[in-house]
């Protein structure tokens, strides 16, 4: 059996680009990853950042899963602490119903933002210092009838996510550190690592949520995503070129000064200085860069270290096209099962054609 391989979207906005157009760019991409044999195309969640343009997974899933025919969308993730648990569980039943089997709900905690913005997400200083999540989780499982119903006298005993009779999408939990393999663990859910943010630490996360795993009626054995940073291209020195231009688009975040995905001659113009040296080659250190049979090594390698079940792959790298012809590199490398034909009728052209002319 084939190591599956699924793709993190961050609906990247190209220097020179619009956020409007990244946005359908991701359309385009998930309808080739659907065509290439990729396992699932999962959306994320970040504000106030002109680097990406998705700050609402649930109606890019909807929008994706509407456009492609096999592939499983869902959030890589939804950061629980910015939502009512409520609105999350119904949001999901609600693409469950409309796409059943397909959906998946991973989850996670941090803010997706700078603090500013995270207040302006959570409308209080309490809740953005409240460090509730177990109980946010609980509630949203138990709005949707997935675990016990609230005790008789809580204020929300008679309240159920709607639409009723339709069942959460299996949920993954999203983390980068232990937090997130223990919580994964005591739940029976499945585990998605963030590599490409704590590489050191994916191996003691993995294995603290295998040690820990206690079986659930939806998950009886524990299961793995790792998800990592790859720069693919057809030469080697394609690959860093492309991967000069996320170098620097990181050291951009990091000091504050967001901005789209800058072009590989903006990042051949840049002078850096000894400090911001040291910031790109940390940045580096967390990508995996090469043509496509080096990424192909790697990434197998990582996954013999790890024990990972599944790869999830982030190709944060300038240019819609670029971004294509890596994962049609990675998908043919890793041999995925490549679909006939996309057969999936654009809901906006299906619209027009029902639209009687005046």
């Amino acid at each position: 059996m084939s190591l599956p391989l699924s793709i993190l979207d961050l609906s990247p906005v190209d220097s020179g680009s619009t956020s409007a157009q990244a946005l359908h760019n991701t359309i385009k991409l998930a309808r080739l990853a659907d065509r290439l044999g990729y396992t699932r195309y999962w959306l994320a969640e970040h504000h106030n950042t002109s680097m990406t343009a998705s700050p609402a997974p649930e109606i890019m899933i909807g929008h994706v899963a509407q456009a492609t025919n096999r592939i499983r969308v869902g959030s890589g993730g939804v950061m629980l602490p910015n939502h009512s648990p409520l609105k999350v569980a119904e949001n999901f039943q609600m693409l469950e119903a409309l796409h059943p089997g397909r959906i998946d709900l991973g989850l996670g905690r941090a803010p997706g933002t700078d603090p500013r913005t995270a207040l302006a997400l959570r409308r209080s200083r309490e809740a953005l210092s409240a460090d509730d999540f177990p109980q946010q989780l609980a509630e949203l499982l138990t709005f949707s009838g997935a675990d016990e119903t609230f005790p008789s006298g809580h204020p929300f005993k008679s309240v159920r996510a709607i639409p009723t009779g339709v069942p959460l999408p299996p949920i993954w939990l999203l983390g980068s550190s232990d937090f997130g393999a223990q919580a994964a663990a005591a739940l029976g859910v499945g585990f998605a690592f963030a590599h490409h943010i704590n590489p050191d630490f994916a191996l003691p996360a993995i294995q603290m949520y295998r040690d820990q795993f206690t079986p659930s009626k939806n998950m009886q054995s524990s299961r793995v995503i790792l998800t990592t940073g790859v720069i693919c291209a057809e030469t080697d020195e394609q690959a860093q070129n492309l991967a000069a231009a996320m170098a620097l688009a990181w050291l951009r975040l990091r000091t504050g000064h967001t901005g789209p995905l800058p072009s590989p001659e903006e990042a051949r113009n840049y002078h850096y200085t000894m400090a911001e040296q040291a910031v790109v080659s940390e940045t580096r250190r967390r990508q995996i860069v090469g043509r496509p049979e080096v990424v192909r090594e790697k990434l197998l390698d990582l996954v013999q270290r790890t024990g990972a079940d599944e790869l999830m792959i982030s190709a944060m790298v300038y240019g819609h096209e670029n971004r294509s012809k890596a994962f049609e590199l990675l998908a043919s490398a890793f041999q995925l099962p490549t679909s006939i034909e996309d057969t999936t009728t654009p809901a906006s052209s299906e619209a027009e054609r029902q639209v009687p002319s005046l």
